[in-house]
């Protein structure tokens, strides 16, 4: 960061001569610099790092040496953390979603730099995950520090998160719409042209200087050499279906076995996944790393390299045995992906989905022209299988489609690509009714939503509502105490409350009006025989649509907040509808 004396002559500087609008438009120029330069940066970093370790690799008989690298980087990984970075930088989209819900989109600045550094340890050594996770949070990362360095508000913080977040997709695969696309649909922006026009400049600006700098060379990219046949549709909704509960396998089984190792010490849990990954990879060399370079060699027909020859090599002499090892390998994906994840790795799911998502359609394909003899493209199949697999896991339809169009260069697949995904999409939300990215965010109530009510709520807190000037009455103060109190109060509910601070009840004025001026009965009237309970109390851990339930359940203007029957204060119907108004102008764009 800049010192402050420069910062704030800066910012007066600013101020005076660039409008708020062309200030962002030159903002988003800077980020799509900083996410191309550090996606041109990761994408160096793991090929010269993974040719480093594997020059002279061979998919094909037994190569032992390369079963101990995933482990090691995970190791290393493991101690960067710890002892460098000291913050948790694992699950990079989940982080940027937490940012924007419940940060006031800020993120720490060694996320510029961390989780690159991180996602090279283990996908570089051979981590069977993906880069586009860090070098998002990397590019986020860009977005919110400017944000902070020129003190910009929320609203216009997380816009420039999603310009970081675009330009770090759209420089890693040289796919601009794609980048503003996965912004608008994962990180849930707005769809305004406020928002869209500076995520394109950064698209493309991320775009061009990938490039520049690296020419055609991309993560993944393929040439279309089938066309799309009609009278193949009925395969293509079936993939879709297929895709589609794929998806749903993809969600569970990565966060269950995640969960089983996260209850583990961390010894253990690294011999553990490290063990049964390098078994993993024994059956499957084609799990090490990302996954790419197997894709382009399956895509163009040649499918031996899928599994271990030494062990399948009698099965891939028949088509059905083949088949089967074909499925292992959409299975052990996901069992990889969660044991690098879970043991301590740094990487995402993006690259695991499409690398599923290929095998899923080759595995079609073939399936189809073993039973009915028929001549599928294998290679169609698998780019459309990959767009249907994004589509459920991420929840992103219109990404998935963009994606595979702008790496394939041309729209030749562009209807199979909205069926399959548009069905592998709508099949997985029946199951899991939230992304992979959004799904434990979203069962602890800490994500923010298209919906503007949902939005403003999640930025609300019970314990920052309650109000504490209610006159405490102790529940043997007699009646005549009971009034002295009432003549000094603004308030009309009165709290009873022991020394001790457990709460009885309330006493509302209301129920006392027509006894309070009988002074005969002042000193053999008790407080404890006024109150009542109410049937409705807020927990200060109660989220803010608890709070709201209550309230409309309540049909009442106050309700008391207890915490295991202690009592805190009151939270009034006022209070929050005063708070939320004011949070609603963050999010308006008027």
């Amino acid at each position: 960061m800049l010192p402050k004396s420069i910062t704030g002559r800066l910012l007066v500087w600013r101020l005076r001569h660039i409008k708020q609008h062309q200030f962002i438009l030159i903002l988003s120029i800077l980020i799509g610099i900083g996410s191309g330069l550090a996606a041109v940066t990761l994408k160096n970093t793991l090929y010269y790092t993974n040719y480093f370790l594997t020059n002279g690799f061979s998919y094909h008989g037994i190569y032992y040496l390369f079963l101990a690298f995933p482990v090691i980087g995970i190791i290393l990984t493991i101690l960067f953390i710890k002892y460098i970075v000291k913050d948790n930088i694992s699950h990079g989209v989940s982080k940027v979603l937490y940012a924007i819900s419940k940060t006031n989109s800020q993120i720490k600045p060694h996320n510029t730099f961390s989780s690159l550094i991180a996602c090279t340890l283990t996908l570089g050594f051979g981590g069977s995950v993906g880069p586009e996770a860090p070098i998002v949070l990397a590019g986020s990362s860009i977005g919110s520090n400017l944000g902070r360095l020129f003190r910009l508000d929320y609203k216009t913080t997380t816009l420039l998160i999603g310009c970081g977040a675009a330009g770090a997709i759209a420089g890693i695969f040289e796919a601009p719409i794609a980048g503003a696309i996965f912004v608008l649909e994962i990180l849930m922006l707005d769809l305004t042209v406020t928002t869209l026009i500076p995520l394109l400049i950064t698209t493309v600006t991320a775009s061009l200087v990938s490039f520049l700098l690296m020419g055609n060379e991309v993560l993944f990219s393929f040439t279309l050499n089938s066309p799309f046949i009609l009278r193949h549709i009925p395969f293509y909704l079936l993939l879709g279906v297929f895709t589609g509960l794929v998806s749903v396998f993809f969600i569970r089984g990565s966060i269950v076995i995640e969960l089983f190792l996260k209850k583990v010490s961390v010894v253990p849990r690294v011999a553990i996944a490290g063990s049964l990954l390098a078994l993993v990879m024994f059956a499957y060399p084609s799990l090490f790393g990302e996954g790419y370079t197997v894709l382009k060699e399956v895509i163009n027909g040649n499918g031996e390299i899928i599994g271990n020859s030494t062990l399948f090599g009698v099965l891939k002499e028949n088509h059905w045995s083949f088949l089967i090892v074909i499925f292992g390998l959409i299975i052990m994906k996901v069992v990889a992906m969660a044991l690098t994840q879970g043991s301590g790795g740094i990487g995402g799911t993006f690259a695991p989905a499409i690398f599923i998502g290929a095998i899923c359609g080759y595995f079609f394909a073939t399936l189809f022209n073993t039973v009915f003899g028929l001549n599928i493209s294998q290679s169609n199949f698998a780019l459309v299988g990959m767009a249907g697999v994004m589509a459920g896991v991420m929840h992103a339809p219109l990404t998935a489609i963009f994606l595979i169009a702008e790496i394939t260069g041309g729209y030749l697949l562009l209807t199979p690509l909205i069926m399959v995904s548009a069905i592998a999409y709508l099949t997985c939300h029946i199951f899991e009714s939230h992304s992979i990215y959004a799904r434990q965010l979203a069962a602890r109530k800490e994500l923010i939503t298209h919906d503007k009510d949902k939005a403003v709520l999640s930025f609300m807190s019970p314990r920052q509502l309650i109000e504490t000037n209610f006159t405490k009455v102790d529940p043997e103060a007699t009646l005549g105490q009971l009034v002295k109190i009432v003549a000094k109060s603004t308030r009309n509910i009165y709290p009873v409350v022991n020394h001790e601070g457990t709460f009885y009840g309330v006493v509302m004025l209301d129920n006392i009006r027509q006894i309070m001026f009988d002074q005969s009965i002042y000193d053999v009237t008790y407080v404890k025989d006024l109150l009542f309970m109410p049937d409705y109390a807020i927990k200060p851990e109660d989220s803010m649509d608890t709070v709201i339930q209550l309230f409309q359940q309540s049909d009442r203007y106050n309700l008391p907040v207890l915490d295991n029957g202690k009592y805190l204060g009151f939270i009034s119907r006022a209070t929050v509808f005063s708070q939320y108004r004011e949070l609603l102008k963050r999010f308006s764009d008027d």
